[in-house]
């Protein structure tokens, strides 16, 4: 391992690929109502919950992973693409590295952070109840593997934002 690295095990990965898969989850609806005969989103959940119920890491995961991100390509839609990327951000969980890269809590939190920004075009506002909820959701171990990791940047796009915002909830709470 190289400096700043650290372990992660498979059950703390089964972790973090539960928290992304459920996130994900509750956006199927948005992305089926829209594109109700592609299956790439939801197949990627289904890989993600392989890897969850004890199946290992496979191209699965890998291969779920990127034809969900590119069913989210293939909608105008905004909450549709969103509840796609969150699918196969899930999915792609499963393949966290353990090193010290703020780039590495995308894995982590990029789902929920899709979950959020859906809930505020829903509402049309940004909805600080929905950031909580999603940030509850992060129960152990998912904040400590969340910690060994720097912070999320804050960048230009909104589940960027959102994506920042959850980190620093769950690291402050937790």
């Amino acid at each position: 391992m190289g400096a700043g690295d650290f372990d992660l095990t498979m059950n703390e990965l089964r972790a973090v690929v539960r928290f992304a898969a459920d996130c994900a989850q509750e956006l199927l609806p948005e992305f089926e109502s829209v594109a109700p005969n592609d299956p790439r989103p939801r197949d990627a959940i289904d890989a993600a919950r392989r890897f969850v119920d004890g199946a290992p890491r496979s191209n699965l995961q890998r291969t779920a992973a990127f034809a969900s991100h590119r069913a989210a390509k293939d909608v105008s839609d905004e909450a549709a693409q969103l509840a796609s990327l969150a699918c196969g951000d899930a999915a792609a969980a499963a393949y966290l590295h353990p090193i010290a890269k703020a780039s590495q809590v995308g894995h982590i939190l990029r789902a929920a952070a899709c979950a959020a920004r859906v809930s505020e075009l829903r509402t049309g506002t940004p909805d600080g109840n929905k950031l909580h909820d999603l940030a509850d959701r992060a129960t152990p171990p998912l904040p400590e593997i969340l910690r060994r990791y720097p912070v999320a940047p804050s960048g230009s796009s909104r589940v960027a934002q959102l994506m920042s915002a959850l980190d620093s909830t769950i690291r402050d709470r937790n």
